[in-house]
């Protein structure tokens, strides 16, 4: 099946792509499960932009680079952050129906802003982001929407039926039909990677069941080079709570007044690791203060306190919280929430330029799956969103601007599946999808040391030849498919992490606190 272009992911960066590309070419959006499935549709904080009289581009910059740790690119945060309001204007005209006083969007403020400058949808902003790009993407007559297509692989040269030319050039994906079970070859001039990140590479993280890092694994697969893995943001507060485990309390829950008690000593504590910003700290120093708080005093969690904010303002600001918690027996207006810091964001990945392209002709990638400077060793609250739409737009518009140089796509060869059988011991996908997110929690998680890596890299080891002797021997499936590109996520983040030998941002190593003079980015190149 050809296209002219093909997009793999159905969130915010995928179907901003989507929307430019649709006005010239005819697109295939590709979604593993549901079309609303990803993490766009879970984000509840906002978007970050400058839109306050008293805000300015310089501030939005310089507080992006300090959570960041210096490691950011200057020239992809100055062009992300000078695209948001322009992204902003793009959604309210697609009806998205973010918060307004008085005539004028109302701006919050998070963890890492000097400013208020976070628009949102209450605390349910992805959600109506998702709704307002999915409606505009189903109305458009050139865009195919696909759910239910879990990617396999790239299709590169080596798959024409033609000899091979060696370009290393990218013809679309191999994707199996979850509903029947077959195995399709789609084709284009351009193909566009929007498949978020590699969180449920951990045991406890906010990110859908889905994130298991495809678009990184397979791109590595094809060729691309991956940057600045090890750099895996946890949230700090994660719900406490054995029936539901991965409810995500909002960074704006803090940046409203909400603060941080030890349930032990019922003292507020991060002004013992951050006097002067306390819990509007970055995030990477918050997950660290509550994660030691933890340890030091043997807690199962800490506590994350509005209760002292009037009852109304909480649940006007946070009212999908507000009922989610009441029906959990939580009353956040009277009493606190348990919290405990848990996976958050991927921002490592796939290395692109301004444009969106990736070390190999034909293929581009945007959001969450990439690598594109603007985060650097630590995410700032809210830029996640905003760098889904800047670069879903810049890689569409590079794309329609070298059109002429795309050529159609060859005769590719179809999916193999003569010497394979169904499989008879799916207990083997299931044992390992668990052993590799339990030791890369404890090995490669908020703390780590050298000795807790190279225990992490020891189970990869073992654990790839068991897997690729599974996958070589039986049809692939959604969970298999996934279990191969977790174990090559985690094995990327690993090398990442051996690599460094210091502690910036994310990356806190006992073995190395030392924070070097040059911030500089851990590269890897596929063999």
């Amino acid at each position: 099946m050809s296209h002219d272009v093909l997009i793999i992911g159905s969130g915010a960066a995928g179907l901003t792509a989507a929307l430019v590309l649709a006005e010239k070419c005819r697109v295939l959006v590709l979604a593993k499960g549901a079309l609303d499935g990803g993490s766009t549709a879970w984000a509840q904080g906002g978007i970050a932009a400058v839109l306050d009289e008293g805000d300015t581009f310089e501030d939005h910059i310089r507080d992006t680079m300090i959570a960041g740790s210096g490691l950011n690119r200057h020239e992809t945060v100055e062009f992300v952050i000078e695209h948001a309001p322009e992204a902003i204007r793009r959604l309210v005209d697609l009806g998205v129906p973010f918060n307004a006083e008085a005539g004028a969007l109302h701006l919050t403020r998070e963890g890492g802003h000097s400013h208020r400058r976070i628009v949102h949808v209450d605390d349910a902003t992805g959600a109506a982001v998702q709704k307002a790009l999915l409606q505009a993407a189903r109305e458009h007559p050139n865009i195919t929407l696909l759910p239910g297509r879990a990617c396999i692989d790239l299709i590169t040269g080596r798959h024409e039926q033609a000899r091979y030319s060696g370009s290393g050039r990218v013809w679309g994906v191999y994707a199996l039909d979850e509903a029947s079970g077959t195995v399709e070859a789609h084709t284009a001039r351009a193909t566009i990677l929007a498949t978020g990140g590699a969180g449920r590479v951990y045991q406890f993280s906010t990110a859908p069941r889905g994130a298991t890092g495809d678009g990184i694994a397979m791109a590595w697969r094809a060729g691309a080079r991956v940057s600045n893995m090890e750099m895996m943001q946890f949230h700090p507060t994660c719900l406490y709570h054995l029936e539901v485990k991965n409810f995500l309390i909002t960074e704006a829950v803090r940046g409203e007044g909400g603060r941080l008690i030890n349930p032990r000593t019922g003292k507020r504590f991060m002004e013992f690791y951050d006097a002067e910003r306390l819990e509007l700290a970055p995030r990477d120093i918050v997950a660290r203060a509550i994660d030691s708080e933890i340890k030091r005093f043997g807690l199962d969690f800490v506590h994350l306190d509005i209760s002292h904010m009037p009852a109304g303002f909480v649940r006007s600001h946070f009212p999908n919280i507000y009922e989610k918690l009441l029906g959990l027996g939580i009353d956040m207006t009277k009493q606190p929430i348990p919290v405990v810091p848990a996976q958050h964001y991927t921002c490592g990945g796939i290395l692109i330029d301004l444009a969106g392209r990736t070390d190999l002709p034909g293929l581009y990638a945007a959001g969450e799956c990439t690598e594109s400077g603007l985060h650097g060793a630590n995410r700032l609250a809210s830029n996640s969103l905003l760098e889904c739409f800047v670069f879903g737009d810049a890689a569409a518009r590079d794309i329609l601007a070298r059109w002429d140089s795309f050529d159609a796509p060859p005769a590719v060869r179809p999916w193999d599946e003569s010497r394979v059988t169904d499989s008879d011991e799916e207990v083997v996908i299931k044992q390992n999808w668990t052993e590799i997110r339990r030791f890369m929690w404890n090995y490669v998680g908020i703390v780590r040391t050298d000795k807790r890596l190279e225990r992490a890299a020891h189970r990869i080891k073992m654990l790839e030849g068991e897997v690729n002797d599974y996958y070589g021997h039986f049809r692939v499936s959604t969970d298999l498919i996934e279990l191969r590109n977790l174990l090559q996520s985690a094995d990327l983040i690993v090398q990442s992490a051996r690599a460094r030998h210091e502690s910036r941002g994310l990356h806190y190593n006992l073995d190395y606190p030392q924070t070097d003079d040059a911030a500089r980015d851990t590269v890897l190149t596929p063999r």
